[in-house]
């Protein structure tokens, strides 16, 4: 009651306080809330399997753009019938590889097991024979004829000398049989750890592999730089010519950046349209070699979409850090980055001149 009365005493000025939110802006912030929960999933998509987390992401960010349109009933049931779709499909791609995946860790396990059973069969088998020779000899040793005994000493010398012959040849048998099974186990290791490190549409390495890459280079402490490149207009791409036209861009560029890379240099995509490009030595001789990167890489592409055949211009914001001694990958990672966007802004301050790419 005291409640109610304190409510009733209050006057308008202090009730007006307490009006419902306007319906737009309630619109406005959950619209925000729901693209901010697609970016999230995409986010997570890449840290549970970098192999197939980026497409997923990639198409709900797509979503998440479409959202930021005029907001009506029908597109929000069509984009949640499209997430429900992408997720659904992503789900069951992600459990096929990580099944893949266990399956070559049980069949190398399988071989090991193979090699340990042969090894333990052959060893008994010995054993046996071994325990047989040792009761001869307990009988021998009860024997009192001289040339009874030197001749059971004869032939019990005999067989020992034939079965250490024997093992000598099983134990090659054997050793060439597991060094066999161990090349089969580090071949299979090796392809799984390449299926693993490799990004899908482009063939580069993919984020886990530049992070394993990228590790072994600081642990290495030797002069090392890293690239990053954020593609500009790729957006426009995918909006006016489809993301089929934009996964071609992308496989181009990445073959484009490959080749104007040294054999000793990693080059993988690092998500969307960020690629990362490690190059060995001091910064001097990186920013030369990203000179030379920006004259063959960047400019005129052609795609192929349908009978047309457009000629888009990409180029990239590019950031470039020498990694410093005893810096570890959040950090490096996070200067590069933002001498990126610091790049990036100030490409768009300045107009952007259509160029070739030599050939």
């Amino acid at each position: 009651m005291i409640s109610i009365k304190k409510y009733l005493d209050q006057d308008a000025n202090e009730l007006s306080k307490y009006r419902p939110p306007d319906p737009a802006e309630l619109l406005a912030a959950m619209t925000e809330a729901y693209r901010a929960s697609l970016g999230a999933m995409g986010s997570c998509s890449v840290r549970a399997c970098a192999t197939l987390g980026p497409p997923l992401q990639r198409s709900l960010m797509v979503l998440a753009e479409g959202l930021g349109k005029a907001i009506t009933p029908p597109l929000v049931r069509e984009t949640e019938g499209q997430v429900e779709q992408h997720l659904s499909a992503w789900g069951e791609k992600t459990a096929e590889y990580f099944q893949q995946r266990a399956g070559d860790v049980k069949e190398i396990l399988m071989v090991l097991a193979r090699a340990a059973e042969t090894v333990a069969e052959r060893d008994q088998r010995y054993t046996s024979q071994f325990s047989e020779f040792t009761k001869r000899l307990q009988a021998m040793a009860k024997l009192e004829d001289l040339p009874q005994l030197r001749s059971a000493i004869v032939r019990g010398a005999q067989d020992l000398k034939t079965c250490v012959e024997r093992m000598e040849h099983d134990g090659r048998e054997s050793v060439k049989a597991l060094r066999s099974q161990v090349s089969t186990y580090e071949a299979k290791l090796e392809e799984a750890e390449q299926r693993a490190s490799r990004d899908a549409l482009t063939g580069l390495d993919n984020r886990q592999g530049l992070e394993n890459k990228l590790q072994r280079r600081l642990a290495a402490q030797k002069p090392f730089c890293l690239v990053l490149l954020d593609l500009n207009g790729f957006k426009d791409v995918n909006d006016t010519y489809g993301h089929a036209a934009g996964d071609e861009l992308l496989k181009q560029f990445a073959t484009e950046l490959r080749s104007s890379s040294r054999a000793t240099d990693a080059v993988g995509r690092w998500g969307g349209d960020e690629f990362i490009v490690l190059l060995d030595g001091t910064l001097t001789d990186a920013q030369s070699h990203v000179e030379r990167m920006q004259k063959w890489v960047f400019g005129a592409y052609v795609l192929h979409v349908g009978n047309a055949a457009p000629k888009v211009e990409m180029d990239a914001a590019v950031g470039l850090v020498e990694a410093q001694p005893g810096e570890n990958m959040k950090d490096l990672l996070a200067r590069v980055d933002a001498l990126m966007y610091k790049n990036k802004a100030e490409m768009h301050k300045r107009p952007r001149v259509p160029s070739e790419r030599p050939h």
